[in-house]
C-alpha cells in the first residue's frame, strides 16, 4: 500500500486500471455496490480537484474508486504526477490491476464486436501488445493483480468483494487449484507444485471423478507424504500470514497445481484453505481447471 503519512487514513482510495477488455467495468460496478464513490475515466490531472471537492463537500465520503486507463490518451501519462501529489499529501491509495491472457482478450473483443482503443488500422492483438507495454510500469506498482482470463462476471465480482469487503485486520487469501498443462495463473503470489503426490488419474475408478469426491480425497490424503506436506506447508503459512499483514499486503493468491488441475490440486487446495480458516485470513477457494475434463493428467 502506498502511504506517505497516516494523516488521512480515513479515506480509502482505489485506482482501478488494467487492460482493455479485462473487466474494469464489472469491477467498478462491484465496488459501487460495496459503497465506493466511483468515477470512470477521470483524467489524472483532475484527481487533486476531485479530492479537494470531496473534502469540502457536506457528505462524508470515505471510499473512492477511480477507473484510470489508456482511454485518457495523452492525459493518461499524468498519472505519475497524480501519485506524487497523493504521496506528498499523505493520502493512502491502492492500485487494482485487471489482467487477462491475449486469447481471452481477443475472444472478448470479437464477441462484443468492439475495436481495441489502440488497434486502429492494426489488428486487435497489436493493440493488446501496445497496451501491455504502456501499462507494464503501472502493473508493477499494483498491490492487487487479478487475472480475469477464466473468470465469469459473477466470479470477478466475488473476488472483488472478497478483497475489498474483508475486515481491516484480515488478509484476503485466494487459494486456487490449477493444472500445469493449462498454464500457471498470472496473479499467483505463491505456486505450490503437488505433482509429487501419487496421481488418482491412473486409477480407473477415480479417473472420471474430481478432488471434490470423497473417494479421491481419501486417496490423496491417505498418502503419508501428502499428509506430511500439508502439515509442514500449513505451518509455513501460519508463519507467513502475520508477516504479510505486517508488511501491508492487500491480497495473497496461493496457486496449487497438479498436471490437469482436477484431482490432487483440488484436494490439497481445499485442505490448505481449511487450514487458513483458523488464521487471520478471509479465505476464498476456487478451482480453475477442475471442469476441463478428465482427459489430462
Amino acid at each position: 500500500m502506498h502511504n506517505a503519512s497516516a494523516s488521512t487514513n480515513d479515506l480509502q482510495l482505489i485506482f482501478v486500471t488494467g487492460l482493455s477488455g479485462a473487466g474494469k467495468t464489472q469491477a467498478i460496478r462491484c465496488l459501487e455496490d460495496l459503497g465506493f464513490f466511483c468515477v470512470d475515466n477521470l483524467p489524472p490531472l483532475l484527481i487533486p480537484n476531485l479530492l479537494e471537492e470531496v473534502k469540502k463537500g457536506g457528505d462524508h465520503i470515505e471510499k473512492i474508486a477511480l477507473v484510470i486507463d489508456i482511454r485518457g490518451g495523452k492525459l493518461f501519462h499524468g498519472l505519475d504526477n497524480a501519485f506524487a501529489y497523493l504521496d506528498e499529501k499523505g493520502l493512502n491509495y491502492k492500485i487494482l490491476f485487471l489482467d487477462a491472457s491475449d486469447d481471452a482478450l481477443v475472444r472478448r473483443f470479437k464477441e462484443t464486436r468492439r475495436g481495441h482503443p489502440l488497434a486502429r488500422a492494426d489488428g486487435v492483438i497489436e493493440g493488446i501488445i501496445k497496451e501491455r507495454k504502456m501499462l507494464s510500469h503501472l502493473k508493477s506498482r499494483a498491490e492487487i493483480v487479478i487475472d480475469t482470463s477464466d473468470l465469469s462476471t459473477s466470479q470477478l465480482k466475488g473476488q472483488i468483494s472478497h478483497v475489498f469487503g474483508a475486515a481491516l485486520d484480515k488478509l484476503p487469501v485466494s487459494v486456487m487449484s490449477f493444472g500445469f498443462k493449462y498454464g500457471i495463473p498470472m496473479d499467483a503470489d505463491l505456486v505450490v507444485d503437488v505433482r509429487f503426490i501419487p496421481n488418482p488419474y491412473y486409477d480407473m475408478g477415480l479417473k472420471p471423478l474430481s478432488g471434490h469426491d470423497p473417494q479421491v480425497e481419501s486417496y490423496v490424503l491417505g498418502n503419508q507424504t501428502a499428509q506430511q506436506f500439508i502439515a509442514q506447508y500449513c505451518e509455513l503459512l501460519r508463519f507467513l500470514i502475520p508477516q504479510y499483514i505486517k508488511e501491508g499486503k492487500n491480497h495473497l493468491v496461493i496457486a496449487v497445481g497438479c498436471t490437469g488441475g482436477r484431482h490432487r490440486s483440488v484436494v490439497i487446495a481445499n485442505r490448505l484453505a481449511w487450514c487458513l480458516d483458523h488464521t487471520r485470513c478471509k479465505v476464498l477457494v476456487k478451482h480453475r481447471d477442475v471442469d476441463r475434463g478428465a482427459e489430462g493428467r
